[in-house]
């Protein structure tokens, strides 16, 4: 049986095998308010919060991740080893590249390049294609239609650096087409192939790395809404199909 890991101290069975995955532990605890039906708290180590509650009668569970592939692989390795977990999907936010990837558009994570090693530690030295799943892309693809939510699918970057050391940095992604950079997506792709597991990311362009362009608190709050939105959706559409 599960037992509480060093980072995580729910119960077993508290955890859902569907869970939302934000960076922001606060962010966590804004979708259980707001989107989940009966939530309850259930781990806060090191105040990386998570819930468990209900969307459309589907149990459904949001834990905070923290920033970082190293982090959010922490998270997300223990709630499938010792929770279960089967369905994984990051929401979060990511900086444009391409000129394709507007400002409060949701991108849809076909897959991820990376300068990350992680996956090739994985991958026994060698380069590993960190793709979603297709079911999962899918039922987000259909629900972002049938809620006319403005998407983008595709490639983006996950960066083990916030910082850019040089200018230079995203000169080949915009030249290869890829939407966005961020800083978890790689890594739970990885994470998920070599476990077993599913996973998606849904992230919203919060800035623009190329036009300079960002969103305020208050946008990125109601933009965040509709990607969390899409996520439930998509994970319920996914639970009839599966």
């Amino acid at each position: 049986m599960p037992t509480p890991t060093p980072h995580i101290s729910a119960a077993p069975g508290d955890f859902a095998e569907a869970v939302l995955l934000p960076g922001d532990p606060l962010r966590a605890q804004h979708i259980a308010e707001n989107h989940l039906e009966d939530a309850r708290e259930v781990t806060a180590v090191r105040n990386m919060l998570g819930f468990t509650g209900n969307y459309k009668g589907m149990p459904v569970s949001v834990m905070g991740t923290g920033m970082g592939v190293p982090s959010a692989s922490i998270y997300a390795h223990e709630l499938v080893t010792e929770y279960g977990v089967k369905r994984l999907v990051r929401v979060g936010s990511c900086g444009g590249i391409s000129l394709e990837a507007k400002i409060r558009d949701v991108i849809l994570a076909v897959g991820a390049c990376t300068d990350s090693r992680v996956n090739r530690r994985r991958y026994a030295g060698h380069d590993f294609a960190a793709v979603a799943d297709f079911g999962l892309l899918r039922t987000a693809a259909q629900a972002a239609d049938a809620r006319k939510i403005s998407t983008q699918a595709g490639l983006v970057h996950t960066s083990d650096l916030f910082y850019a050391p040089e200018d230079a940095f995203f000169e080949p992604m915009k030249k290869m087409g890829v939407l966005a950079v961020e800083m978890e997506c790689a890594g739970l792709y990885g994470l998920a192939a070599a476990l077993g597991v599913r996973a998606l990311a849904i992230m919203t362009v919060s800035d623009h790395i190329v036009t300079g362009e960002s969103t305020s608190s208050d946008e990125r709050q109601s933009t965040f809404d509709t990607m969390v939105q899409l996520a439930l959706e998509a994970l319920a559409l996914d639970a009839t199909t599966a």
